[in-house]
């Protein structure tokens, strides 16, 4: 048995456990994250991120995250901002911007503090890619509102990759009345995603706000997920639905996205710690 000491954060209710594992993690993170992240036997969590050193000097940490499923993501936007107040309120880095290695590339993160500690993160996600193959999907070109067959229904659908596959399907009743736990495995599996897919499900309430419910391929449905708002947001902007600045609202709360002019997208929101603790693993 190990110790294994944590802390627990949050962005808009989007929760994952953190460790810093620069000096080594004990066991395999793919086999205790679903065991950590278990809301009933473990500590409860959408996943687990480890704080790593970077593999060469163009960040000042790596990020790996594990969903609570054991699967790895290659990008968590509300993750990251968990991830930059977990290393600044710490003292672990006062790199400013904070350059994050991730299996996604590397993100650049600006912190604003209040009373010490870190309060709101923005994040510059980088480009979309609408690319069907390097999403992936599995069709060549731009998805943008093509028809596909769910669950016995034809959806339009837009596909985006902000670090990680995104499905986006706008709706027009409220997002609230979906059975999202019967559509989001289906559409998760469906083999036109090679390697699953994040799937929101969007409705456009003006030209500057969303509403949006993800279902997350390693988790299902969560509070909140970063890369999905900002795939939400250029998959609307796309389609002509909203302009390149939105508020997206989610169950856990909104995120601010902003597509600038250069093709980067910028994401804002929340980081709050919950506690931290130890557990013998």
């Amino acid at each position: 048995m190990a110790t294994l000491r944590f802390a627990k954060l949050h962005g808009t209710a989007n929760d994952f456990i953190y460790v810093d594992a620069r000096a080594g993690f004990p066991g395999d993170p793919a086999a205790l994250a679903p065991r950590l992240c278990d809301r009933r036997r473990g500590i409860g969590a959408d996943g687990l991120i480890l704080l790593q050193t970077p593999s060469n000097g163009e960040a000042d940490c790596r990020m790996a995250i594990y969903n609570a499923d054991g699967s790895r993501a290659e990008m968590c936007g509300n993750g990251i901002r968990g991830l930059a107040k977990f290393v600044h309120d710490r003292g672990l880095s006062r790199a400013e911007p904070l350059r994050v290695e991730t299996d996604a590339g590397v993100m650049t993160i600006r912190t604003l503090a209040s009373g010490g500690r870190v309060a709101r993160v923005t994040v510059d996600m980088g480009r979309p890619e609408w690319d069907g193959r390097r999403i992936p999907v599995a069709a060549d070109g731009e998805i943008v509102e093509r028809p596909l067959e769910v669950n016995g229904r034809r959806w339009a659908v837009t596909c985006v990759s902000m670090g990680n596959p995104h499905c986006v399907v706008f709706v027009e009743g409220d997002v609230a009345d979906l059975p999202l736990g019967d559509l989001g495995p289906r559409f998760a599996r469906h083999p036109f995603f090679p390697r699953g897919v994040n799937t929101e499900f969007v409705r456009a309430l003006g030209p500057e706000r969303l509403a949006m419910r993800v279902w997350e391929r390693g988790a299902g449905e969560t509070m909140a997920c970063g890369t999905g708002a900002c795939a939400a947001a250029v998959a609307a902007a796309r389609t002509g639905r909203s302009g390149r600045r939105v508020v997206v609202a989610l169950p856990g709360g909104e995120l601010e996205i902003d597509w600038q002019p250069d093709d980067r997208v910028l994401m804002t929101g929340d980081a709050v710690e919950v506690f931290e603790g130890q557990v013998e693993v």
